[in-house]
């Protein structure tokens, strides 16, 4: 019997997904994601049949691998960082009737990036997107106070797009009630791959015009500091 395979790839370089991934990748027939995506795979998808969709593709990609397994093909949908996380896995597992799937997690570019950045998630963190395309902005803003509130790390996905240029401005201004303006925050944009930009300021200094999709920012706790160029979130250890 066919299987669908839900992978994640990981921030994009061959280097940083798992061997379970690529093993994964290799012996599927079809593979289905993003246009980007397929790209960063390169010589992994040749010789097999490739189907990819544009922004906003997600439910018809999803639709589309299904549709495959039913024909007797493995196949593979991907997704960058970790499918189970804004990812592909929860839609897939949503519409899948009758067939077999197995989730392959992936490295996230909350953690892809907390390595550039240093060791900023050593201790309890949450995870916000300010995509509001499927989420609506007052719930964010909720999530947002509550994990300023509750002194955690936070690791903020698409911060900000053409059409969503206040959002991370907002936001920043949420937390600003409970983190002081000289709190840490690490903004890493291409996360993984060979032209990563990595800038490190403060809560009062972000740059927003330098901030867009393709960044991640990690903002540390009341612990947070830097050495040496490199975010440190203490997980509570005696050193000394």
């Amino acid at each position: 019997m066919a299987k669908l395979y839900v992978i994640g790839i990981g921030p994009g370089g061959r280097e940083h997904m798992t061997l379970k991934a690529v093993e994964t990748i290799k012996k599927s027939d079809i593979i289905v994601g993003y246009t980007p995506y397929i790209d960063y795979l390169g010589d992994l998808v040749k010789g097999k049949e490739i189907y990819s969709t544009g922004m906003k593709g997600e439910i018809e990609r999803c639709k589309l691998a299904i549709k495959k397994v039913k024909e007797g093909k493995n196949t593979a949908i991907i997704s960058t960082g970790d499918a189970g996380l804004y990812g592909m896995a929860g839609p897939i597992l949503e519409l899948k009737e009758d067939i077999e799937v197995e989730i392959i997690p992936g490295v996230t570019a909350a953690f892809s990036a907390a390595s550039e950045l240093g060791s900023p998630i050593m201790h309890d963190f949450a995870s916000i997107s300010l995509s509001d395309l499927l989420t609506p902005w007052e719930v964010i803003e909720k999530r947002i106070e509550k994990a300023a509130e509750g002194d955690f790390v936070i690791a903020i996905y698409n911060p900000r797009s053409k059409g969503r240029k206040d959002h991370l401005e907002k936001a920043v201004e949420i937390m600003l009630k409970y983190k002081e303006g000289d709190t840490p925050v690490g903004i890493v944009k291409n996360s993984g791959r060979g032209n990563t930009e990595i800038i490190l300021t403060t809560l009062v200094n972000i740059s927003y015009e330098k901030v867009d999709m393709l960044s991640i920012l990690i903002i540390g706790n009341s612990n947070t500091y830097v050495k040496d160029d490199q975010m440190i979130t203490p997980r509570g250890y005696h050193i000394r």
